[in-house]
């Protein structure tokens, strides 16, 4: 295919202006942030007509930086494909705001107003929780050296002595600004847009993780792709642990949603979830003091280790299809927390190498990945939005095909051991 070629309205003054990188003719890159070339765009706009593409839909991509209160100097992408909307916090580690489209939207009302820098965030707040202080994302990752519960583990130290080290809820990578972050949009048809960003976790006598991130999707399209790549770049093994936490509240949360997956096991994660096994699968009303419970699954995979999971309203006739490898992330959380609307109406359906114990639970278990020095982890996860019963119907036919023949195993007892997570 020869190069793409811009309309020369756009090449002289607009490309020079932009100052352009690119890696491949075909394709057009932007550099927003970078640390190596020492580069933060303020405010910058890019839409399908400045390129010429061939396609109907009538994308576009902003950038800008958030002021006032606790999102002072907090950089956001805002990425419309023509259909969806999303809201990308590269400073809060490339978290995904909220995803829109129409009136269906992937995202909740958290009691966080703001996108909070990380500046503000102690971690180590209300014996570990601090991470909530900024917590409003549709999706957040949780990790890179540790996920999960807050509480005590032990390491070695720089005098290869063992000590002890305090964990936080759900780690660092979720308060660690992206060091670099390009927009990508490929010259071949489909003409697919992306936002690319590096989060690096990295210390001296500790880890050093680094992680790419990468959001694709098609002009016009419900669909989108998530594609992450985590390495080692120190010279030792190095454990990780990784969750995505995606988050959903009304339209698609309300009393009698339903989370429908193929499950192969089904356990509570405390003595409290295990009071309320029956109604696992179905969501209840917003309710005041309500206490979050914490389920544990192991799914079934398809032939290519593929699973998909639906999350959809009352009437099934707004959802979300979730699908990735469990080859790459074999468990899944799900977090119900139907707390009154103030307090957060909220789910999250979290797949991830592990479940949210304390990691020092989760080594016991075998639950705790190991990265060799050099090594790379990819992991790649779809999402479509669903706006019509037919596109529910079709979803959740698909899981109850694959989950045919198979007999959910229903634990009533505690995943781990509760005497283990006291």
């Amino acid at each position: 295919m020869l190069p793409m070629r811009f309309p020369v309205t756009f090449v002289a003054p607009v490309l020079l202006l932009l100052s352009v990188t690119s890696g491949n003719s075909e394709d057009y890159r932007k550099t927003l942030i970078s640390t190596e070339e020492n580069i933060r765009v303020e405010e910058w706009n890019l839409d399908f007509a400045d390129l010429g593409l061939p396609v109907e839909a009538r994308w576009s991509i902003r950038k800008d930086v958030l002021r006032g209160g606790k999102q002072e100097g907090v950089n956001r992408i805002v990425m419309d494909n023509g259909l969806v909307r999303f809201v990308i916090i590269p400073t809060r580690g490339m978290s995904i705001l909220e995803v829109t489209m129409g009136n269906l939207r992937l995202g909740w009302d958290s009691p966080v107003r703001e996108s909070v820098h990380p500046r503000h965030i102690d971690l180590q707040s209300r014996g570990g929780l601090g991470w909530l202080e900024g917590f409003n994302e549709w999706m957040v990752r949780c990790g890179l050296e540790s996920a999960g519960h807050p509480g005590e583990d032990r390491f070695t130290n720089n005098t290869g002595d063992e000590a002890v080290m305090n964990l936080t809820l759900h780690g660092k990578i979720g308060n660690i600004p992206a060091s670099e972050v390009e927009v990508v949009v490929e010259g071949e048809a489909p003409y697919r847009i992306g936002i690319r960003g590096r989060v690096d976790e990295r210390m001296f006598y500790g880890p050093q993780l680094e992680l790419w991130t990468e959001l694709w999707t098609q002009p016009g399209s419900p669909a989108f792709t998530l594609r992450d790549a985590l390495t080692n770049r120190g010279g030792s093994d190095q454990e990780f642990q990784l969750i995505y936490h995606a988050n959903f509240g009304p339209p698609i949360l309300e009393e009698g949603a339903r989370l429908v997956a193929p499950m192969r096991q089904v356990s509570p994660f405390n003595d409290h979830a295990a009071m309320h096994m029956d109604w696992q699968p179905i969501y209840g009303p917003p309710a005041q003091g309500f206490t979050e419970q914490v389920y544990c699954l192991r799914l079934v995979g398809g032939t290519d280790d593929r699973t998909e999971v639906v999350l959809h309203n009352a009437m099934a006739d707004k959802g979300v299809l979730m699908a990735w490898s469990l080859a790459e992330l074999p468990y899944l959380t799900q977090w119900k927390n139907t707390a009154d609307s103030a307090s957060g109406y909220v789910t999250g359906i979290e797949p991830g190498t592990g479940f949210p114990y304390n990691r020092n639970v989760e080594r016991l278990y075998d639950r705790v990945p190991v990265l060799k020095p050099g090594e790379t982890r990819r992991f790649h996860l779809d999402f479509t939005l669903l706006a019509e019963p037919r596109d529910v119907a079709d979803a959740v036919d698909r899981i109850r095909t694959l989950a045919r023949g198979v007999r959910t195993r229903i634990q009533t007892t505690p995943e781990a051991d509760p005497e283990l997570t006291e």
